[in-house]
């Protein structure tokens, strides 16, 4: 097939073009390359890609929807999975207006392309932030997510809202990934173990809130990528069984559908930088802080659903996950 991959030279988008270019598809790869993180690491990855045929990028900025128009007509793809996005809780707190822009303003153009296109079936990424305020675990797809506590939360809890109408409207097949604390090889230099593993190997003090509480369902990058395909090779139908009166969050009469993908089972963060720090050989100076605004205390996906419909479950111990990024680390940044 011919898939159009958005935010290509971003972490999670650049494994997908990967798995997707080295199961025989044609990928075309979109990106702003902006500069909220190290631009250098993205022209890596892109770097990587461009060394297959099957793979073209060009340079978009999502938030234009007539050069989206255009090149989405050129590009004419079959499917779409929409990886672009302006990401992190705390930064939207101080700069919410990116997130107007790049998540919102960018998505409906997203959509308008598809719709005219005649799109077989567009994959977003949500996140596990929609669950917001939502205090029963596991995080379940068939909860209640109208109480987000971040702007980013609340951005991607309309993005689910804005592909349900496309969905309901035209018939768009649609489906939303509700992603758990992506990590690996590769990953982006504002997450936590990003952050660790250089301030660690620095010697500088790392930053850890709600004084070492955090919960999270960190979920390894190859366990997102599989169920990423194979969802997209599932197009969802109507729910020929769906009651307007007890109305399902997780499904719906229109071609849509939402999905968590996690590890169901969430980490504490002091046991991700136990770990870290015996792969290091090194350890953290820790600097015990309170919560911040937009985070949540814990985090855990139920992923039924997911089993159910694509026959996959995310699986990979965290010690696993996090050897193969610090072998990562060391190789890319030549350090020791």
């Amino acid at each position: 097939m011919k898939i159009l991959v958005t935010g290509a030279a971003g972490f999670i988008g650049f494994h997908v073009a990967r798995r997707l270019l080295e199961r025989g598809d044609h990928v075309v790869g979109w990106d702003n390359i902006n500069a909220y993180y190290d631009v250098n690491l993205k022209a890596s990855r892109l770097k990587l890609l461009g060394g297959d045929a099957k793979f073209t990028f060009q340079k978009m900025d999502l938030a234009q929807p007539e050069l989206v128009a255009t090149a989405f007509k050129e590009a004419c793809p079959e499917r779409v999975i929409h990886l672009a996005a302006q990401v992190g809780v705390r930064y939207s707190v101080k700069y919410p207006q990116v997130y107007i822009n790049s998540n919102i303003h960018g998505f409906i153009n997203i959509l308008e392309a598809c719709r005219y296109q005649q799109v077989q079936h567009l994959v977003y990424a949500s996140s596990s932030s929609v669950y917001g305020m939502n205090k029963v675990s596991p995080f379940s797809i068939h909860h209640n997510v109208d109480h987000p506590i971040s702007l980013y939360a609340a951005t991607k809890k309309a993005n689910e809202l804005m592909a349900h109408s496309y969905s309901h409207l035209y018939g768009l097949p649609t489906t939303g990934l509700r992603l758990f604390t992506v990590y690996g090889p590769w990953g982006r230099p504002d997450m936590a173990l990003f952050i660790f593993t250089r301030a660690i190997l620095e010697g500088r003090p790392i930053q850890i809130f709600n004084y070492g509480r955090m919960q999270r369902d960190f979920t390894y990058i190859d366990d997102i990528v599989e169920g990423i395909v194979r969802v997209l090779d599932r197009p969802p139908r109507a729910n020929a069984d769906w009651d307007q009166i007890k109305a399902d969050p997780g499904t719906s009469s229109a071609p849509y559908r939402v999905y968590n993908i996690g590890n169901h089972k969430p980490e504490q963060l002091l046991r991700l930088i136990e770990i870290l720090e015996s792969y290091l050989g090194k350890q953290a100076k820790k600097e015990l802080l309170p919560m911040q605004a937009g985070d949540v205390e814990a985090t855990c996906a139920d992923v039924a659903d997911l089993v159910r419909d694509t026959g996959f479950q995310p699986g990979t111990p965290l010690e696993a996950g996090i050897k193969k990024f610090v072998d990562w680390y060391r190789e890319y940044y030549q350090t020791r």
